[in-house]
């Protein structure tokens, strides 16, 4: 980043650049974050007006990571934030629906924020939960198909996922996959690579 933004220069060649230099950082990390649910929405929704919010916004993030320094430790980040926030809650939503997850099929424990840590959750109609920042630490997920579900955040250190589909899960990221306990027959999203300790034992 510092080719990019300061010129090739690093924080041990000038001291003073330091802290300007790991706020910028921990912004352009977060934007990027940004950048990578925003590219999922494009690809998922049906919605003209959040396609278009998506690229809007997009085409914002990719500007102003391409800007200096000054732009981007300037820029109103948390606004962005907050807009990216509202569109992946109302896509999630949109998606969700798609499928029979509402009502009496769904069980009451599956919801935003939930704590499922060490919970077996192998039978549950999983399919469209909401489980957006939901504790799911060593929780049992194996032979699960999670497609619709939001995992937003959720933590997935643990969890086990050996024969998992979570190929058309939302909102999944890289690290969190590479939490998890996976083997050869767990379904990823395109994108997420296979983590190699999953192939360890």
């Amino acid at each position: 980043m510092s080719q990019r933004l300061f010129g090739g220069v690093g924080w041990r060649d000038r001291p003073d650049t330091r802290q300007s230099m790991f706020a910028a950082f921990t912004t352009v990390k977060l934007l990027h974050e940004m950048l990578w649910y925003l590219a999922e929405v494009g690809e998922r929704t049906y919605d003209p007006d959040h396609a278009d919010e998506a690229r809007s916004v997009t085409n914002t993030i990719t500007t102003l990571t391409a800007s200096g320094p000054e732009e981007v430790l300037s820029a109103d980040v948390e606004n962005l934030h907050l807009t990216v926030r509202v569109l992946l809650m109302d896509v999630s939503a949109e998606i969700r629906s798609r499928y029979f997850a509402e009502g009496d099929r769904r069980d009451r424990r599956l919801t935003p924020g939930a704590d499922l840590a060490e919970i077996d959750l192998r039978g549950l109609p999983l399919c469209g939960a909401d489980l957006r920042g939901a504790c799911l630490i060593a929780a049992d997920l194996r032979h699960c198909d999670v497609t619709g579900v939001d995992l937003l955040g959720a933590d997935l250190r643990d969890v086990r996922v050996e024969g998992t589909d979570l190929s058309g899960a939302l909102f999944l990221t890289q690290s969190q996959v590479n939490s998890a306990q996976g083997d050869e027959r767990t379904r990823l999203p395109a994108g997420i690579e296979r983590p190699r300790h999953w192939n360890a034992e």
